[in-house]
């Protein structure tokens, strides 16, 4: 048997003296009042909600005691019992029960809440928002439209208040006629601001930069808007560029054709060339292109040549328009088996055309899809494989590809119609099948998308002319569908 260690002796009546004393020390204290709760709550809501805690004192801190509120209940379960004995009479009863127990996440409830509630009053979500969230109560939070020192780039909060009517997209942009071009903020606070060229470059200047960026590429132009206000108001305004625009030939009407430049086959056209079909006629127009032009500007677009940009029917040569058809053929089963069901022919192919400024037109009817055939629409290997030759190239598909001719309508297609009305069609002659057979087009200009225009050609007719016996006759429509414009950038601007 060891002997006794006086030490741990010692240490073991202390360290029993000290807890006897803390236990004394904690039972006095709890049955003593405290001075700071003069009112006591009754005592099935102490008891039920308050219970008590021993204060722990370790070194000279106390760890406080967190109470619950005494003026309410103290548990999501209470609040709901107490909250659940006044039953919902009108529907704007049900809704608030409704909104309550989604915001608990009982969801189950909430439903069936919110469907008496319509079911009682369908407007009931108006009222509720009236009640909660009055007008008032919005326009209560927008006294300062502007708090930032936001730089003169920074779009305004102002033009989105709820106060009065907001500004038009017009008034929006005449708003930034006397703003300046801001340089951007320095990369670091404190530093100086970086060098902005552009912004000490008199607009006249600008105007012209301005107007070699939109020959050169319009989308390019457009987009220069996204800069800043100064920038955004003067692509949208400076109608110096959009006539420059709209009149040249690189991609303004100056291109555009309205009587036959070349023949089917892409010769030059002769003089005393007629047309071949009294309803494809080259009528000769009474106006000249320049004057038609002059004249739709102020009837037709408002005198805005930005407008008129915009909406007037007009070919494009950066791309190609496409269409796919797809239609379902009903196939033959084997005679040598026996088939619950009937084989069907789910039929895929393509139409292509290519326009070119001098008024020629590539048309191509394949089966290949078009990654594999925009890049090769061009005259050089339309020519290398005429005749069926180079058939080891893989540019192989344009030996279908015909040749032939377009140009838009004029007041002679139409001459009862207004002036604007006349334009949008487009006529389109290539070779046929054989050196006899011509074959005409007749498609309608359009839209298609939200902010695109001229992306879209229609169906009108499509006939056959026999050259030797003077007859024609029309191709039915029933699976074509409308050509569609897509963008080829091996194309550039176009030939």
């Amino acid at each position: 048997m060891e002997e006794p260690n006086p030490e741990l002796e010692s240490f073991r009546q202390q360290w029993r003296a000290e807890v006897s004393a803390r236990a004394q020390a904690d039972g006095n204290r709890a049955t003593k009042p405290s001075k700071a709760s003069r009112r006591p709550p009754p005592i099935t809501s102490l008891s039920s909600s308050i219970p008590l805690k021993s204060v722990k004192e370790d070194e000279g801190h106390f760890e406080p005691q967190m109470f619950p509120r005494l003026d309410g209940p103290s548990s999501p379960e209470e609040h709901t019992r107490n909250t659940s004995t006044k039953e919902p009479q009108s529907a704007l009863d049900h809704y608030e029960r409704a909104v309550e127990r989604e915001s608990q996440g009982s969801l189950g409830d909430s439903l069936n809440l919110y469907r008496k509630a319509f079911r009682m009053d369908h407007r009931v979500d108006q009222k509720y928002k009236n009640k909660h969230f009055p007008p008032s109560y919005f326009r209560s939070k927008h006294t300062n439209p502007n708090p930032s020192n936001a730089a003169a780039t920074v779009p305004n909060p102002a033009h989105h208040s709820l106060d009065g009517h907001p500004q038009t997209i017009k008034q929006l942009i005449a708003s930034f006629a006397g703003l300046n071009i801001e340089p951007a903020p320095p990369a670091i606070e404190g530093t100086p601001l970086p060098p902005c060229p552009l912004a000490d470059l008199p607009e006249e200047i600008l105007v012209h930069i301005f107007q070699e960026v939109a020959i050169i590429d319009v989308a390019s132009f457009v987009r220069l808007a996204q800069v800043c206000k100064k920038m955004a108001y003067l692509v949208a305004s400076d109608e110096q560029i959009w006539k420059r625009v709209c009149l040249g030939s690189e991609v303004g009407f100056g291109a555009m054709h309205y009587q036959w430049q070349r023949e089917v086959l892409g010769r030059p056209l002769k003089e005393d060339t007629l047309g071949l079909d009294e309803d494809f006629d080259e009528i000769e127009p009474s106006l000249s292109k320049e004057a038609i032009t002059e004249a739709l500007l102020h009837a037709g677009y408002s005198a805005s040549w930005h407008l008129m940009f915009r909406f007037r029917p007009r070919i494009r040569f950066n791309g190609c328009y496409i269409s796919t058809v797809n239609y379902i053929r009903p196939g033959q089963a084997s005679p040598n088996q026996i088939t619950w069901n009937s084989p069907v022919h789910i039929i895929t192919y393509y139409r292509y055309l290519r326009f070119f400024r001098d008024g020629t037109v590539i048309s191509l009817l394949s089966t290949t899809e078009p990654a594999d055939v925009v890049q090769y629409l061009t005259k050089e290997l339309q020519e290398t494989h005429r005749d069926r030759a180079a058939a080891h190239l893989p540019s192989v598909v344009m030996r279908n590809a015909l040749r032939g001719r377009w140009r838009l309508s004029t007041a002679g297609d139409n001459p009862d119609a207004d002036l604007k009305d006349t334009e949008g069609d487009v006529f389109v002659e290539t070779e046929g099948a054989s050196a006899k057979y011509i074959y005409r087009m007749k498609l309608s200009l359009r839209s298609a998308g939200r902010g695109a225009r001229n992306n879209r050609l229609v169906w009108q007719g499509f006939w056959n002319y026999n050259l030797l016996t003077d007859d024609s006759g029309q191709f039915p429509l029933g699976n074509d569908k409308a050509f569609f414009w897509s963008r080829v950038r091996s194309y550039g601007d176009g030939a």
